[in-house]
Protein backbone atom coordinates (compact mmCIF):
# COMPACT_ATOMS: atom_id res chain seq x y z
CA UNK A 1 0.00 0.00 0.00
CA UNK A 2 1.61 3.11 -1.34
CA UNK A 3 1.14 6.18 -0.03
CA UNK A 4 4.38 8.31 -1.87
CA UNK A 5 3.59 12.20 -2.14
CA UNK A 6 0.34 11.73 -1.03
CA UNK A 7 -1.14 14.20 1.60
CA UNK A 8 -3.74 12.53 4.22
CA UNK A 9 -5.26 14.33 6.42
CA UNK A 10 -6.73 12.56 9.47
CA UNK A 11 -9.01 14.25 12.75
CA UNK A 12 -8.50 13.46 16.27
CA UNK A 13 -5.15 11.75 15.15
CA UNK A 14 -3.28 12.43 18.33
CA UNK A 15 -4.75 9.04 20.38
CA UNK A 16 -6.26 5.35 19.81
CA UNK A 17 -7.24 4.88 15.95
CA UNK A 18 -6.48 8.08 15.11
CA UNK A 19 -3.02 7.87 16.23
CA UNK A 20 -2.48 4.24 14.47
CA UNK A 21 -3.53 5.48 11.02
CA UNK A 22 -1.31 9.19 11.34
CA UNK A 23 1.38 6.14 12.09
CA UNK A 24 0.27 3.77 9.36
CA UNK A 25 -0.07 6.07 6.91
CA UNK A 26 3.38 7.85 7.59
CA UNK A 27 4.97 4.39 7.40
CA UNK A 28 3.17 4.00 3.66
CA UNK A 29 5.03 7.56 2.55
CA UNK A 30 2.76 9.60 2.98
CA UNK A 31 2.95 13.14 4.09
CA UNK A 32 0.54 12.96 7.06
CA UNK A 33 -1.19 16.26 8.65
CA UNK A 34 -3.55 15.61 11.50
CA UNK A 35 -5.90 18.03 14.18
CA UNK A 36 -7.20 17.12 17.80
CA UNK A 37 -8.48 19.23 19.86
CA UNK A 38 -5.91 18.15 22.92
CA UNK A 39 -2.90 20.52 21.71
CA UNK A 40 -0.66 18.99 24.25
CA UNK A 41 -0.99 15.26 23.09
CA UNK A 42 -0.97 16.30 19.36
CA UNK A 43 2.42 18.16 19.69
CA UNK A 44 3.74 15.25 22.02
CA UNK A 45 2.79 12.87 19.25
CA UNK A 46 4.34 15.03 16.53
CA UNK A 47 7.58 15.36 18.51
CA UNK A 48 7.78 11.41 18.93
CA UNK A 49 7.25 10.70 15.30
CA UNK A 50 9.62 13.10 14.49
CA UNK A 51 12.45 11.84 16.32
CA UNK A 52 11.79 9.06 14.37
CA UNK A 53 12.41 10.90 10.82
CA UNK A 54 8.51 10.83 9.76
CA UNK A 55 7.52 14.27 7.95
CA UNK A 56 4.34 15.16 10.01
CA UNK A 57 2.53 18.18 10.83
CA UNK A 58 -0.21 19.15 13.89
CA UNK A 59 -2.97 21.76 14.45
CA UNK A 60 -5.49 22.29 16.60
CA UNK A 61 -9.18 21.95 16.01
CA UNK A 62 -12.25 21.41 17.00
CA UNK A 63 -13.88 19.25 14.48
CA UNK A 64 -17.09 20.62 16.47
CA UNK A 65 -17.00 23.78 15.18
CA UNK A 66 -16.20 24.72 11.55
CA UNK A 67 -13.77 27.49 11.50
CA UNK A 68 -12.02 25.76 14.15
CA UNK A 69 -11.36 22.77 11.47
CA UNK A 70 -10.98 25.27 8.70
CA UNK A 71 -8.68 26.89 10.35
CA UNK A 72 -6.43 23.79 10.80
CA UNK A 73 -6.91 22.55 7.59
CA UNK A 74 -5.91 25.80 6.03
CA UNK A 75 -2.71 25.52 8.27
CA UNK A 76 -1.86 22.58 7.14
CA UNK A 77 -2.54 22.82 3.28
CA UNK A 78 -0.06 25.65 3.44
CA UNK A 79 2.80 23.43 4.67
CA UNK A 80 1.84 20.06 2.81
CA UNK A 81 -0.20 21.49 -0.31
CA UNK A 82 -4.06 20.21 -1.21
CA UNK A 83 -5.61 17.01 0.87
CA UNK A 84 -5.18 13.99 -1.32
CA UNK A 85 -6.85 11.81 1.59
CA UNK A 86 -8.77 12.75 4.49
CA UNK A 87 -9.91 10.44 7.15
CA UNK A 88 -12.58 11.32 9.68
CA UNK A 89 -11.58 10.07 12.76
CA UNK A 90 -12.20 12.73 15.39
CA UNK A 91 -15.27 11.44 17.68
CA UNK A 92 -16.70 11.31 21.43
CA UNK A 93 -18.62 8.49 23.27
CA UNK A 94 -22.49 9.66 24.26
CA UNK A 95 -24.24 7.39 26.84
CA UNK A 96 -27.23 9.14 27.23
CA UNK A 97 -31.13 8.38 28.39
CA UNK A 98 -33.46 9.66 25.76
CA UNK A 99 -35.62 11.39 28.07
CA UNK A 100 -32.80 13.24 30.09
CA UNK A 101 -30.73 13.98 27.32
CA UNK A 102 -31.05 17.80 25.92
CA UNK A 103 -30.62 19.83 22.57
CA UNK A 104 -27.80 20.97 23.40
CA UNK A 105 -26.35 17.66 24.78
CA UNK A 106 -27.42 16.26 21.37
CA UNK A 107 -26.35 19.20 18.84
CA UNK A 108 -22.85 19.13 20.83
CA UNK A 109 -22.44 15.43 20.23
CA UNK A 110 -23.59 15.46 17.05
CA UNK A 111 -21.75 18.32 15.55
CA UNK A 112 -18.21 16.34 16.71
CA UNK A 113 -19.14 12.67 15.42
CA UNK A 114 -21.48 13.31 12.24
CA UNK A 115 -21.53 17.40 10.91
CA UNK A 116 -17.66 17.24 11.19
CA UNK A 117 -17.33 14.51 8.48
CA UNK A 118 -19.48 17.09 6.15
CA UNK A 119 -17.75 19.75 7.17
CA UNK A 120 -13.84 18.15 6.25
CA UNK A 121 -15.32 16.99 2.98
CA UNK A 122 -16.76 20.15 2.35
CA UNK A 123 -13.04 21.88 2.79
CA UNK A 124 -11.14 18.95 1.33
CA UNK A 125 -13.20 18.46 -2.00
CA UNK A 126 -12.64 21.08 -3.96
CA UNK A 127 -8.81 20.26 -4.42
CA UNK A 128 -10.18 16.80 -4.86
CA UNK A 129 -12.50 17.72 -7.48
CA UNK A 130 -9.72 19.64 -9.39
CA UNK A 131 -7.24 16.93 -9.39
CA UNK A 132 -9.84 14.63 -10.06
CA UNK A 133 -8.52 12.26 -7.75
CA UNK A 134 -9.03 11.66 -3.83
CA UNK A 135 -10.26 9.31 -0.86
CA UNK A 136 -11.90 9.92 1.35
CA UNK A 137 -12.55 7.56 4.64
CA UNK A 138 -15.24 7.71 7.54
CA UNK A 139 -15.00 5.89 10.54
CA UNK A 140 -18.04 4.41 12.04
CA UNK A 141 -18.86 1.78 14.18
CA UNK A 142 -20.10 -1.33 14.23
CA UNK A 143 -23.12 0.86 16.59
CA UNK A 144 -24.56 1.46 13.03
CA UNK A 145 -25.80 -1.99 12.83
CA UNK A 146 -26.03 -3.61 16.45
CA UNK A 147 -25.73 -1.58 19.60
CA UNK A 148 -25.84 -1.18 23.40
CA UNK A 149 -28.95 0.40 25.96
CA UNK A 150 -28.30 4.10 25.87
CA UNK A 151 -26.29 4.67 22.87
CA UNK A 152 -28.68 5.71 20.93
CA UNK A 153 -27.24 9.31 19.95
CA UNK A 154 -23.81 7.25 19.03
CA UNK A 155 -25.74 4.64 17.60
CA UNK A 156 -27.50 7.47 15.11
CA UNK A 157 -24.89 9.39 14.45
CA UNK A 158 -22.50 6.13 13.02
CA UNK A 159 -25.31 5.10 10.86
CA UNK A 160 -25.86 8.68 9.43
CA UNK A 161 -21.83 8.76 8.35
CA UNK A 162 -22.44 5.62 6.37
CA UNK A 163 -25.25 7.29 4.93
CA UNK A 164 -23.81 10.44 4.01
CA UNK A 165 -20.49 8.07 3.45
CA UNK A 166 -22.71 6.23 0.59
CA UNK A 167 -24.33 9.97 -1.16
CA UNK A 168 -20.67 11.26 -1.14
CA UNK A 169 -19.61 7.96 -3.01
CA UNK A 170 -22.59 8.75 -5.37
CA UNK A 171 -21.91 12.42 -5.65
CA UNK A 172 -18.28 12.60 -6.30
CA UNK A 173 -17.59 8.92 -8.03
CA UNK A 174 -17.73 10.47 -11.01
CA UNK A 175 -14.83 12.88 -10.23
CA UNK A 176 -12.62 9.84 -9.12
CA UNK A 177 -13.19 10.40 -6.10
CA UNK A 178 -14.08 7.42 -3.32
CA UNK A 179 -15.25 7.56 -0.31
CA UNK A 180 -15.62 4.38 1.96
CA UNK A 181 -16.29 3.39 5.67
CA UNK A 182 -14.54 1.56 8.31
CA UNK A 183 -16.74 0.38 11.15
CA UNK A 184 -14.62 -1.12 13.92
CA UNK A 185 -15.66 -3.50 16.73
CA UNK A 186 -14.64 -3.67 20.07
CA UNK A 187 -10.94 -2.17 20.19
CA UNK A 188 -8.39 -1.83 22.56
CA UNK A 189 -7.65 2.26 22.37
CA UNK A 190 -7.80 4.79 24.99
CA UNK A 191 -11.51 5.63 25.18
CA UNK A 192 -12.42 1.99 25.44
CA UNK A 193 -10.25 1.15 27.94
CA UNK A 194 -11.72 4.03 30.30
CA UNK A 195 -15.13 2.03 29.89
CA UNK A 196 -13.58 -0.50 30.93
CA UNK A 197 -11.96 0.87 34.32
CA UNK A 198 -15.28 2.39 35.42
CA UNK A 199 -17.56 -0.81 34.64
CA UNK A 200 -14.70 -3.53 34.75
CA UNK A 201 -17.63 -6.39 34.62
CA UNK A 202 -18.28 -4.90 31.49
CA UNK A 203 -14.70 -5.91 29.93
CA UNK A 204 -15.66 -9.70 30.93
CA UNK A 205 -18.73 -9.56 29.06
CA UNK A 206 -17.47 -7.90 26.09
CA UNK A 207 -14.50 -10.63 26.17
CA UNK A 208 -16.77 -13.41 26.52
CA UNK A 209 -18.94 -12.49 22.75
CA UNK A 210 -15.64 -11.88 20.76
CA UNK A 211 -15.34 -14.65 18.15
CA UNK A 212 -11.66 -14.52 18.09
CA UNK A 213 -11.63 -14.01 21.39
CA UNK A 214 -9.34 -10.69 21.73
CA UNK A 215 -10.28 -7.92 20.54
CA UNK A 216 -8.83 -5.31 17.87
CA UNK A 217 -5.89 -3.34 18.27
CA UNK A 218 -5.40 0.08 16.81
CA UNK A 219 -3.11 -0.78 14.57
CA UNK A 220 -5.32 -3.17 12.85
CA UNK A 221 -7.88 -1.16 11.79
CA UNK A 222 -5.75 1.52 10.58
CA UNK A 223 -4.43 -0.91 8.13
CA UNK A 224 -7.85 -1.07 6.38
CA UNK A 225 -8.20 2.65 6.29
CA UNK A 226 -4.47 3.29 4.45
CA UNK A 227 -5.71 0.44 2.00
CA UNK A 228 -8.66 2.21 1.16
CA UNK A 229 -6.55 5.32 1.01
CA UNK A 230 -4.42 4.10 -1.29
CA UNK A 231 -4.74 3.00 -5.20
CA UNK A 232 -4.70 -0.63 -3.70
CA UNK A 233 -8.34 -0.18 -3.54
CA UNK A 234 -9.15 2.35 -6.71
CA UNK A 235 -12.65 0.49 -7.05
CA UNK A 236 -13.66 0.90 -3.81
CA UNK A 237 -16.47 3.24 -3.68
CA UNK A 238 -19.31 3.50 -1.38
CA UNK A 239 -18.33 0.73 1.05
CA UNK A 240 -18.56 0.21 4.90
CA UNK A 241 -15.58 -2.44 5.85
CA UNK A 242 -16.44 -4.25 9.29
CA UNK A 243 -13.26 -4.89 11.02
CA UNK A 244 -14.69 -6.33 14.05
CA UNK A 245 -13.07 -9.73 14.36
CA UNK A 246 -16.44 -11.43 13.64
CA UNK A 247 -18.43 -9.73 16.02
CA UNK A 248 -21.52 -8.47 13.90
CA UNK A 249 -22.11 -12.44 12.46
CA UNK A 250 -23.23 -13.52 16.20
CA UNK A 251 -27.39 -13.81 16.61
CA UNK A 252 -27.20 -12.80 20.40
Amino acid sequence: MNLNGQHIFVTGGADGIGAAIVLDTLQAGARTSFCDINEAKGQAYVAALTSQGFDVRFAKADVGQFESLKIAHDILVSEFGPVNGAVNNAGVNSNADPVEMTDDEWNKFMNVDLKSVWHTAKLVLPAMRAAKKGSIVNIASIHARMTYPKYFPYAAAKSGVIGLTHNLALDEGANNIRTNAVSPGYTLTPLLQEWFDRLPEKAAESMAVQPMARMGEPSEIAKVVTFLLSDAASFVNGADWIVDGGLHARFA
